[in-house]
């Protein structure tokens, strides 16, 4: 085989709270299969969201994708029936389970997946930016950090008198002049 296959990104349906469970599982199988080559990425996309609980401030993870496992493979019979026959897993996500579909660049750019390598932003730790959609829309803030990899920029809000980190998608936010 000369032609070098290239692996595309799936998503997987699992049971509900079974997300980490599936991923820790696949990884133990590829590591114990030697199958690196065939399955490179397995993600759980998270977000940090800011809860206020009895006049607390706490930042939780939450599920981007609650059910939903993506997984980073190149496809062929033996790899689909690995990855369909793992406990937890309730199917691919397409029209055909037999055949799933992968995601294509755009899918995988509004949902966060994968690497952002190619995402450029037009602000940098320092600059001051605007969010403009979600809980904190309108909001004028410093940017602390940027984080490529995850499509996300961290900031500090203040919220109730204190200063507070919250990590906002590329997305959510524009350059400040």
């Amino acid at each position: 085989m000369s032609e070098q296959v290239e692996a595309k990104w799936y998503v997987i349906h699992t049971y509900s709270g079974y997300e980490k469970k599936v991923k820790t599982t696949l990884e133990k199988l590829v590591e114990n299969r030697g199958l690196q080559d065939m399955i490179t990425e397995i993600q759980v996309p998270t977000e940090d969201v800011v809860e206020v609980k009895d006049g607390k401030t706490k930042t939780v993870q939450h599920k981007k994708f609650p059910s939903y496992v993506f997984v980073k493979m190149i496809y062929n019979e033996e790899i689909w029936y690995i990855v369909r026959n793992t406990r937890g897993v309730t199917g691919f996500v397409g029209p055909n389970a037999n055949r799933p579909l992968p995601l294509t660049e755009d899918d995988l750019v509004k949902m966060g997946i994968g690497s952002y390598a190619s995402t450029n932003v037009d602000y940098e730790v320092g600059d001051m930016i605007k969010i403009t959609k979600g809980p904190f829309a309108d909001n004028v803030c410093k940017v602390e950090s940027i984080d490529a990899e995850k499509g996300q920029v961290t900031v500090r809000i203040s919220m109730f008198g204190r200063e507070t980190p919250v990590s906002v998608d590329f997305s959510q936010v524009v350059k400040f002049d």
